[in-house]
């Protein structure tokens, strides 16, 4: 789990999680709507991610940095994977410009995106034909206060409490839960979506898909807490630079959009 005292970046190591059972997306359900929404793992640790062709899936640039550009990871489509099992596997592209988490909110995950090339297509069965899309430019300045937003995740889904530090639960299963999103001015909100709440660990990279639709504003990137409490900010790819990182960094790795 990578966390800073007061910047929690939102990857999870698999092997750090307790099993057990609990509401989640932090409030939400398993999800059987959004098969283009993938666990992605390099083994020790667990992101989520968007499906947005056959042969590109939409994650953050925090959960695999530390392998490096061109790393070798694999995707699980099921609501509840196999580990070892029903996996597709691909190449890891990350945002050149991210340089980690800050120290404090002003310092966050810039450029928080990344995506992964598949060289052998995902058969569109697995997602029954269905792909996240990505939004037109400046789509989230459109938005008004409160517009509903779909989480979806395999992440933490809720803590052990009583004695000590809580304790995270994974169940490393898909949930979609609900929230609403509210304006964040000055450059933070013009690199970064800010939620009410909702996403936890593991749920990195996952979408935040703009309310009964399969438009991905934005991505989980972080929260100011290791409790997953409080607000959460995703990296916007309705920008003119991360729309252009994503559509020439595919072009250049053999991907279509």
């Amino acid at each position: 789990m990578r966390a800073r005292l007061v910047l929690a970046g939102l990857a999870t190591c698999i092997f750090a999680l307790l099993p057990g059972s609990a509401a989640a997306v932090l409030g939400g359900q398993p999800d059987a709507n959004h098969p283009y929404v993938a666990l992605v793992s390099d083994g020790p640790t667990v992101c989520s991610g968007t499906l947005l062709s056959p042969t590109v899936l939409l994650t953050a640039a925090h959960c695999f940095a530390a392998d490096g550009q061109g790393a070798t990871v694999r995707a699980y489509f099921a609501q509840a994977p196999t580990p070892g099992a029903g996996f597709y596997t691909g190449t890891y592209y990350l945002d050149p410009q991210f340089a980690g988490l800050g120290n404090g909110i002003p310092q966050a995950d810039t450029h928080d995106v990344a995506v992964v090339i598949f060289s052998t297509p995902i058969p569109a069965s697995v997602t029954s034909g269905t792909y996240g899309a990505l939004p037109t430019v400046g789509l989230v300045d459109t938005l008004s206060n409160n517009t509903p937003v779909d989480l979806v995740g395999y992440g933490v889904v809720g803590f052990v409490r009583g004695g000590g530090q809580p304790q995270p639960v994974a169940l490393f299963q898909r949930f979609v839960g609900q929230t609403t999103a509210f304006k964040s001015n000055g450059a933070l909100g013009d690199e970064f979506l800010k939620l009410h709440s909702g996403v936890c660990f593991g749920d990195s990279g996952g979408p935040d898909l703009l309310g009964g639709t399969n438009v991905v504003l934005a991505e989980n990137s972080f929260l100011n807490n290791n409790v997953c409490a409080g607000n959460t900010y995703s990296y916007r790819v309705d920008t003119p630079a991360a729309l252009n990182w994503i559509t020439t960094t595919v072009a250049a790795n053999g991907g279509h959009l």
